[in-house]
Parts: C-alpha cells; structure tokens; sequence
C-alpha cells in the first residue's frame, strides 16, 4: 500500500508540472475562479479525467441502464422556472423496426437556473381511458404548454394542446386540448377533440393535423389574440377565443370552417413561402428590454427529410407572407425527425430540439437537448448545430504524442435513411477540415460510471456518436444502437499515466484489455501501446 501511495504522489507531482493539466486560475472580471483539473493521479497508475456535467441531453440519462427517453419538447416558461414537457417515448426494439412510436403520456421537467432539472414526473396519460376521443393508449404526440387568466373562474389555468389518433374523425389524427390549474398538472381533456381531422384541408395524410403550438399576444390596440397554429405537410392556423378551448368564427357565419381568407373561414390553410414544410411548427417573437414583443413573428419548423430545423418569418400571422429565412440545423446524427421549442429566459433566447443521443436512442426512442439561439443585427437567426455539451457542459481537445489534433472525419449528416445508424466513421491525428470535428466530450465510462478511470468519448459536434473498439482493431466513431453491455464496454476506456510521460495519458479498451488507443499512420487505432509516444494523448480544455 505504501509502494501505492508512493506511485501516487510521484504521479500527481508530474501532473503538477503541466499547465493544462493542472487546472490553475482563471480570472473573471474581478474574481478569480479555480477550475477543475483536467486530469488527476489516481492509485495503481490510474488517472481520473474531467469528466462533462449538465450537457445534453438534457434530462433522461441514467447510470443504471434505465433511460427515460422522450422527443417533440416544448417549453413553458412561468415566471422564475421554465418547464420542458416531452412524450414519453416507450417503443420496444421490435416496434422501432415497425417505424411504431409508442408514448402513452407526457412527462414534464423543470429549471430555476438552466443547468439542474427536476423531474415533476406524468402531466397527462393519453389513453382510452382517460380521454374518450383517441383510438389507443400509445399516442401522446407532439404538445405544447401555455399558461392564460380563466376570466370566468378568475383564476390562471395552464392548456395542453396535443394531437392523437382520433375514433371520432374517420380515424385521422385530431387535435385535443387539456385544461390543468398548475404548469405540472395533471390535464385533463375537454371531452372532444378541439379542431378535428376531417375539419381541415387540403389533405395529404390522416396525419396533417399534428404538433400543434400556440402564440397569445396583445395587439397596440389592447385586443388580445390567441393564435393556434399546427400541421404535417399543411399548415394550418386559427384563433381561440377567450375561453382557450374553442375555435374563434372569424367570419362570424356561426359556423367552423377551413378555407384560405378570415372573409370565407376560420381556420386558415396558407403556407406560401414556408418552403419545404414538414411539420413542428414552433411560433415565436423578440422581446425588447422592456419586455414588449416586437418585429416580425418567426415560424421555426421542420424542413425536408430527414428532418432539417428551418425557420421563415411574417408581418401577420393569420394573412401575412411568409418569407423563408434559411435552414438553421441538419438533421441530427441519430434520429430521423426533429421537433424544437423556442422561448426567452433571463435575458437569453435558447433552442431546444431532440435527437436519438441516449444509448439504444434513435427516432423512436428521442432526447430533448439545447443550444442557444442567437439573432444577427438584422434579426437573422444564425446557423446552429446539435452540441453535445450543451449550454453547460465542457469541452476538450485531444492531442496525440507527436501534438497532432485527434478529430473526426468532417461528414455532414444524410438525409437518407439507409446510410443511419452511423457506426465506421474514421477518427484521424493531423490538421482537421473544421475546428468542431477536433471537440469531445468526456463522459463517465459507460461500462462503470463509478469508476473514476473510466471514460468514454463522445464528438461535440455529432452527439450520440462515441470512439468505439472494433475486435479488428479499428477505432471508429459510432452510435451506440442497442444500450447493450457489450457496446457500452466497446465505447469506454480506462485511463492511466502516459505510459511515454506521465503528464499525458494513455487509454486502454475496457473490451480489449491489454489493448490501448494509439495513432499509426496518422488514424486513431488498438495496438498492444509498445509505440509508448503514439498511445500518449493530452487532454486539454477548451476555453469559453
């Protein structure tokens, strides 16, 4: 034990003498803040590296195995916390290969500060038993949460307006709505659906009327209005009227309608411009110091397939122009559809989307994750990509023994199903075409996350992929697909000192022990480490 301590402590004395490594100071404003070390000495030659905390995704990982997945988020913001609702994704693998989606509630988390989630568990169950208008117990699709003043009750009451299969609508999806005092619920439904499948057209599908969204706003005239907007392939807006559970005769005939104008319907069919809409359709607009909405209102959705983020902006939502503004994200690198939610807190606007990131993820089994959102000086959304660190987490660069940068070969995700999931994606030491392809982010080994000698590595810029131990030999970037313990164990590496100097650290493979992360002719692979400089790596943080 003594020899142990021993090794330690000449160990920690080497670390000690590398900069990156040792953590130090950083100066803030006035303050100084200690960062973490990157790596620290362990027993027996092991070394603990840094490890990310509060990335994506956002909710729903676990060191059990027991993930919670759960796509289409929304967000409701109320005062000091925000809520995130997600459907509560449930397919099995047999009804993932089926392309079957499987959610039978909704489920709601909250933030008072944007890094630490509470789980405020079930706000509502979609099934035949508790809401008389679906077809089956499996079809809580996309929602979103707002909160308005009862008048009648004079009290405030929150609205969860959904969309399911529909028995009542020729078996088409409908949209629902329910009505709870409190941002957590539970909702219940009103008893019908609130605009029907068989209301609207044109139609493409059973599916056109889904992920609905809404928008309540005071005009310069002091006239609220109560915007519902949804649609797969059309899109479709109306107004509520004041109660929140009806749709507003704008053409006061006493009827319910859809048509083109407010002159000759109430709920309007008008996507001109909204190129390439698919579904997803979020409503936002700027806020101004004071808090006043301002400008054009923004419609972000989901473009093309696989599903790209999108977004075009308009003067007037029920009769303005759209004019398309640009794809802002690609389709992510693990699930084939997208869905986000756009909202305001504290002086920032942020972007929450899904992905398939969690082990066993894909487009059947989703993640919510964030970014923030950020607008040029003329009100252009810029450009995002999916971030595995997300709002919180940290990011690192990793070089090999001859100081090269260790990345991913540059690829931009496919919209074609059949190239998913990904799994042979060549990880190289050299120069990298872009500077996110040379990120990662350092999780608990997933084989053992209580071990501090074990990590696994996941792409910044492609979350969801990690570097995985081929019994080849090959080293690959890849998506764990099943949660399996034999993946996890391919995807999780135990690090020790440098075997060619302890200021570094080599990784041996958890499913190859003996075998240890080493560059050969300048791509990443398992060698048995005698190339002690070339199974050496530095690790350092990258600076916000």
């Amino acid at each position: 034990m003594k020899r142990r301590k021993l090794c330690a402590l000449v160990l920690a004395a080497a670390l000690s003498g590398l900069t990156a490594c040792s953590g130090g100071e950083k100066e803030e404003g006035t303050q100084t803040k200690k960062q973490e070390p990157v790596m620290t000495a362990l027993e027996n030659g092991e070394v603990s590296l840094q490890k990310s905390t509060g990335g994506n995704p956002l909710v729903g990982d676990s060191e059990t195995g027991d993930y919670q997945y759960g796509g289409d988020p929304s967000v409701l913001v109320d005062g000091d916390t925000v809520y995130l609702y997600t459907g509560h994704d449930l397919s099995t693998d047999s009804e993932v290969k089926r392309a079957i989606y499987n959610i039978p509630e909704y489920v709601c988390y909250s933030t008072k500060d944007m890094k630490n989630w509470k789980s405020e568990g079930t706000v509502m169950k979609v099934s035949t038993d508790e809401v008389d208008w679906v077809t089956s117990s499996t079809t809580a699709w996309a929602s979103q949460v707002v909160k308005h003043r009862d008048g009648e009750a004079g009290k405030d009451r929150c609205y969860l307006y959904y969309c399911s299969w529909d028995k009542t609508s020729s078996g088409k999806q409908s949209i629902g709505v329910a009505v709870a005092d409190s941002p957590t619920g539970p909702f219940k439904d009103i008893g019908k659906p609130l605009v029907q499948g068989t209301l609207t057209e044109p139609q493409r599908s059973n599916w056109d009327d889904i992920d609905p969204t809404v928008w309540v706003e005071t005009d310069d005239s002091g006239e609220e209005h109560r915007y519902l907007a949804w649609g797969n392939s059309q899109y479709y807006i109306c107004e509520l009227n004041e109660d929140m559970i009806s749709v507003k005769d704008l053409n006061g005939d006493g009827k319910i309608t859809c048509g083109m104008t407010p002159e000759e319907a109430d709920v309007l069919h008008h996507q001109t411009g909204l190129t390439s809409f698919t579904e997803a359709p979020w409503i936002y607009r700027r806020k101004d110091a004071e808090g006043k909405y301002y400008g054009k209102y923004y419609l972000f959705y989901a473009y093309g397939w696989r599903e790209r983020m999108a977004y075009a902006t308009t003067d007037d939502l029920l009769t303005g122009s759209w004019k398309f503004g640009s794809v802002l994200m690609p389709p992510t690198a693990t699930s084939n559809t997208n869905h986000m939610a756009v909202f305001d807190f504290k002086g920032k606007t942020y972007f929450v989307y899904h992905n398939g990131s969690l082990p066993g993820g894909n487009g059947y089994r989703r993640s919510a994750c964030i970014t923030e959102l950020r607008f040029d000086d003329k009100g252009k959304v810029e450009v995002m990509s999916e971030t595995a660190a997300g709002l919180n987490g940290t990011i690192m660069k990793i070089r090999d023994g001859a100081g090269n940068s260790l990345f991913h070969e540059n690829f931009m995700n496919s919209g074609n199903d059949q190239e998913y999931p990904y799994k042979d994606i060549a990880v190289l030491a050299g120069t990298p075409e872009t500077e996110r392809d040379a990120e990662w982010v350092l999780a608990k080994g997933k084989a053992d996350p209580g071990k501090d000698a074990f990590v696994s590595i996941q792409s910044e810029n492609k979350p969801g992929l990690y570097l995985t131990a081929g019994e080849d030999g090959t080293v690959t970037l890849a998506q764990d697909t099943d949660a399996s313990e034999a993946a996890a164990k391919r995807q999780t590496f135990r690090t020790v000192a440098g075997m060619a100097d302890a200021r570094g650290v080599s990784f041996e493979s958890i499913s190859q022990p003996g075998k240890y992360l080493t560059v050969k002719e300048q791509k990443l692979c398992l060698t048995d480490g005698s190339d002690k400089k070339m199974a050496t790596f530095y690790v350092d943080r990258k600076e916000k």
